[in-house]
């Protein structure tokens, strides 16, 4: 992984078409919300598949906690609809099977010259694609369970969102006087009603 690419630092805002060839930038795909990111070796690959099947199942969790994942990966067009239909992913696909992410993040897999994969990677961005966590998935037990993203997902709540703890002194008051702007979902009703 390039040496600037680090916790704290700002990850690369990549655009690639998705499964349904759409251009998407991560930072569009993001919002407002955390990002998990997997830079994936591609269909080909089992381990790919069970970390795939772990989020999959997981999915409807991170939808509901305002958290957003997205998979890069090296697969063409018609393998990467493959691969995200045989896991039941309802996330994007972002292809690139020209390698640019691989390239500019130097993280070729040199260890499997057939299919020039990245060495996988699975990132945890707090929003502005902020790095906030790098797991290295070369070894299958390198990447995260989705346990090990609920802890990095609490962490980043935790620091982002205002309203993560209630009883902190002068929310209440905010919320009373009108000042949704603590509020994750109602600033932006009050900001629309406006």
């Amino acid at each position: 992984m390039r040496s600037d690419i680090v916790p704290g630092a700002t990850f690369p805002d990549y655009e690639l078409p998705d499964h349904e060839r759409v251009p998407r930038k991560l930072s569009e795909i993001q919002g407002d919300d955390p990002l998990v990111l997997t830079l994936a070796r591609g269909h080909y690959c089992p381990k790919e598949h069970q970390q795939h099947l772990q989020l999959a199942a997981a999915y409807p969790q991170f939808a509901v906690a305002y958290t957003k994942i997205a998979t890069i990966s090296t697969d063409p067009h018609h393998t990467s609809q493959e691969f995200r239909a045989s896991v039941g992913a309802q996330w994007p696909f972002l292809e690139d099977p020209d390698r640019l992410v691989q390239k500019d993040l130097d993280i070729q897999e040199y260890t499997d010259p057939d299919n020039d994969p990245m060495v996988p990677h699975t990132i945890v961005l707090k929003p502005g694609l902020v790095v906030h966590k790098i797991y290295n998935g070369y070894w299958f037990w390198g990447r995260p369970s989705v346990e090990d993203l609920r802890v990095e997902l609490r962490a980043v709540f935790s620091e982002i969102r205002p309203d993560w703890d209630l009883s902190t002194p002068g929310l209440r008051e905010a919320w009373e006087a009108g000042d949704l702007s603590h509020f994750h979902g109602w600033d932006k009703q009050a900001s629309a009603a406006e």
